[in-house]
């Protein structure tokens, strides 16, 4: 490994071998890490920028001289992409002739999947290409298929169109290549109204034209976790208002998250994985939860690659990361409920640079034929948000204390929705972004949604047995989420395309659509009474809402032009008016 000066630690310290060797000859940098903004950056920087910021660190020629050496013995693993051979099976296969296994009819929005009995011989992951197109009238969609074990070969798709569907293979394993067949699509079931989508531009609804508000919340790990634990997560949020789950690909090493999960991604060699063979059961268990999300009504934000790792998938090469990232795009892009985050903090991630986060984006949406909405979540620096690719704005805060009051200046920024999907958690650990109360939870959330945009949830109370909602779901404990339950009916009960902020007042956020709804928002400040100057022959229906205690009180009479309105000196207090 050829390193210098000038180089940015990133490329030493994702290798473990070279991380060691500077950890033995400046292990003052790795004190510095567990400063978060330094950690956060130190991938960004060199030892000439550390030396110049940091005299106190002794870095001379001769040092450097020394770990050039040390390094220049450490080999970096290369892997090339491999190209399945169409002669992975001999002539004497017959094309065609593996056994089939396929629906005769499937509903509008989900998931009619092929199954084949395939070879097994070889390494299949590898050595075994196989698509599938899916035919209509016109319209014509090929999908990815995967290889499921044990000589089980999968195709997933989700039909978008009523009528009569055919479908014919591309393998090259002779056996699964040209197979052909037919089914037909009919109307959805109630209540599946397809995937989500962006709409008028800053908001979200579903392909139905049904508006959806995204009401997030955070559980990294949940899926691995013991069933008990899983299964008390599951009951949680069904009697949530939560429509939206952060969630891991890859099991997370944290505080507060030691355990170690039941299924890995990989197949386990004596010492470390062989990334060139996927465990099908840890898929498998994996989409039984996003299975379950769905029929809970959740959406499953599925987060592809996270830095909080000490099991190496965070450190893979190139090859490695985009044949995981074809491979679960091919398992789960037909469920109507995944959202894709490529990231959580991508900027704490190492191994990975820009062009590596610009790939992974050209991977995930070349393959996912079905256009999920996708974002990258951040730590200390954002994302270009601008980015084509990116569908939506996935922020976490990177001010310690403002952050839903942002949302104005990012919809301008970045002209998306913004969903602030880290806002801060309820909790009293103690770090500053786990411990805010229930209240200024509920405070940011209002923020967040009279300024146009979505703010997520996420709890970490401590207890004895270590189960923080953040992190591995089980119960919640917090004030919040009964709160945000009664935001989201008063969302609902808007504007059918979102709550946009008007500017009508300098002091106060107020969203709604002029002359006909508005509804203002005090946060933590406690008026006596407000004025209010409105269009003249124009009649209101006035409710004053009390966002802590819940309750809406419909004032007597109609108001017209300027009237003032009494409020009770309380904080977290809003106002709406509704046209008559």
């Amino acid at each position: 490994m050829e390193f210098t000066e000038k180089d940015k630690l990133g490329r030493v310290l994702w290798n473990k071998e070279a991380s060691e060797i500077l950890k033995k000859h400046l292990p003052q940098i790795f004190d510095l890490t567990l400063y978060p903004v330094f950690g956060s950056y130190i991938k960004h920087i060199s030892l000439e920028q550390i030396k110049a910021s940091h005299p106190e660190i002794l870095i001379t020629p001769e040092l450097i001289q020394i770990i050039q050496h040390e390094l220049a013995n450490v080999s970096v693993e290369k892997e090339e992409e491999v190209i399945p051979s169409n002669n992975y099976e001999d002539e004497s296969v017959e094309v065609g002739s593996a056994k089939v296994y396929s629906p005769y009819s499937v509903r509008k929005w989900n998931v009619i999947e092929l199954e084949f009995e395939g070879p097994s011989h070889g390494n299949p992951f590898l050595d075994v290409a196989l698509s599938v197109e899916f035919s209509s009238e016109s319209k014509t969609v090929e999908v990815l298929g995967f290889y499921d074990g044990e000589g089980i070969y999968r195709a997933r798709f989700m039909p978008d169109k009523e009528g009569n569907w055919t479908y014919k293979t591309k393998s090259s394993a002779r056996s699964l290549d040209g197979i052909s067949g037919k089914f037909v699509c009919t109307a959805p079931l109630e209540g599946n109204r397809g995937p989500v989508r962006v709409n008028n531009t800053f908001h979200f609804s579903y392909t139905d034209g049904t508006p959806y508000i995204p009401v997030g919340t955070t559980c990294y790990a949940w899926v691995h976790q013991d069933e008990h634990l899983i299964n008390e997560t599951l009951d949680t949020l069904k009697a949530s208002p939560f429509n939206k789950m952060r969630m891991c690909v890859f099991p997370k090493a944290y505080k507060f998250n030691t355990n170690e999960p039941n299924y890995f991604p990989f197949e386990a060699l004596k010492e470390g994985w062989d990334f060139t063979k996927f465990n099908p059961v840890f898929f498998q268990h994996l989409e039984q939860r996003i299975l379950e999300l769905g029929k809970l009504g959740i959406e499953a934000d599925i987060i592809l690659f996270h830095p909080y790792d000490r099991w190496g998938f965070a450190n893979m090469n190139k090859a490695q990361d985009d044949r995981y990232l074809r491979y679960i795009v091919a398992r789960l892009s037909a469920y109507r409920n995944v959202w894709w985050s490529l990231a959580n903090e991508y900027d704490v991630m190492l191994s990975k640079d820009s062009d590596d986060w610009e790939r992974f984006a050209k991977v995930v949406t070349e393959n996912d034929p079905y256009n999920h909405l996708i974002s990258i979540h951040n730590c200390l620096q954002f994302y270009d948000y601008l980015r084509p690719w990116i569908t939506h704005c996935s922020v976490q805060r990177i001010d310690a204390y403002k952050t839903a009051e942002n949302t104005d200046e990012w919809r301008k920024q970045w002209n998306k929705p913004i969903v602030i999907d880290e806002c801060a958690y309820e909790g009293d650990i103690d770090q500053v972004w786990g411990n805010i109360t229930g209240e200024e939870m509920t405070r940011r959330f209002w923020e967040g949604a009279v300024r146009g945009g979505y703010v997520g949830h996420g709890e970490t109370y401590i207890n004895s047995e270590e189960v923080l909602w953040w992190s591995k779901g089980g119960k919640l404990y917090g004030s919040s989420p009964e709160r945000i339950a009664f935001l989201r009916r008063i969302m609902e009960d808007g504007p059918k395309n979102g709550l946009n902020r008007l500017d009508v007042s300098w002091d106060y956020p107020a969203a709604g659509i002029l002359d006909e709804y508005y509804l203002f928002y005090y946060g933590f400040n406690q008026p006596r009474f407000r004025e209010f100057q409105m269009k003249p022959g124009i009649q209101f229906k006035v409710e004053v809402i009390d966002t802590w205690n819940m309750t809406i009180e419909e004032l007597e009479g109609n108001f017209e032009g300027k009237f003032q309105i009494e409020l009770p000196g309380r904080q977290y207090m809003a106002v709406r008016m509704s046209k008559i």
